[in-house]
């Protein structure tokens, strides 16, 4: 699967807020079920990291 780009640099870093571009760039890309298990495991992180190599394993972060 090719990742879909996401501008994310330069954007607030609250955890919530990038997880909401991550998962609009999916949406608009035509991956709504990706989105939906990217959002659940984020959620289930146990850290900021963690959350945000999650994010990277779904779009491509520029």
């Amino acid at each position: 699967m090719s990742k879909p780009k996401c501008k994310l640099i330069g954007e607030d870093g609250n955890i919530f807020n990038l997880m909401g571009i991550a998962c609009r760039t999916l949406r608009r890309a035509g991956l709504k079920k990706q989105a939906e298990e990217m959002v659940d495991k984020i959620t289930r992180s146990k850290s900021y990291d963690e959350a945000l190599v999650i994010i990277m394993e779904y779009v491509e972060v520029e």
